[in-house]
């Protein structure tokens, strides 16, 4: 369902997707925020790249208010509540200033950490062999 807006010479019609993508750029630009997640598999959580956003966030629009759940990926050590609000917080601010929304909720959903590389490569180098 796309959000429009009745002006005096004409209409604006904002596709969700757009929306969408909107509240993905947005919250990957928290620090700690290592991506966007498109679900689960195999039990590990699928980091998305940069055009494919949209596909980490849940949204349901009525008339002129939104409610987003956001589908995430955080960076090992960020504290969790603190990065949070900042994404919420950003989220919020970012879609209504660019669409005019009034965003109700901004849910966050910790799909997984990423680890950074050295420490993924002293795994792989602690791990007994077979």
């Amino acid at each position: 369902m796309d959000h429009v807006d009745n002006l005096e010479y004409g209409e604006v019609k904002i596709a969700d997707e757009v929306v969408a993508t909107i509240a993905g750029l947005a919250a990957t630009a928290i620090k700690g925020v290592a991506g966007m997640s498109g679900g689960l598999a195999g039990g590990i959580a699928e980091m998305l790249g940069k055009k494919s956003l949209s596909k980490g966030v849940k949204l349901e629009v009525k008339e002129r208010d939104a409610s987003i759940d956001l589908y995430i990926i955080l960076e090992y050590g960020t504290k969790i509540p603190d990065v949070s609000w900042e994404i919420q917080n950003n989220v919020k601010k970012t879609i209504e200033t660019m669409t005019g929304l009034s965003v109700l909720e901004v849910n966050i959903h910790v799909q997984g950490i990423n680890f950074p590389k050295e420490e993924k490569e002293q795994e792989v180098k602690t791990q007994p062999n077979k």
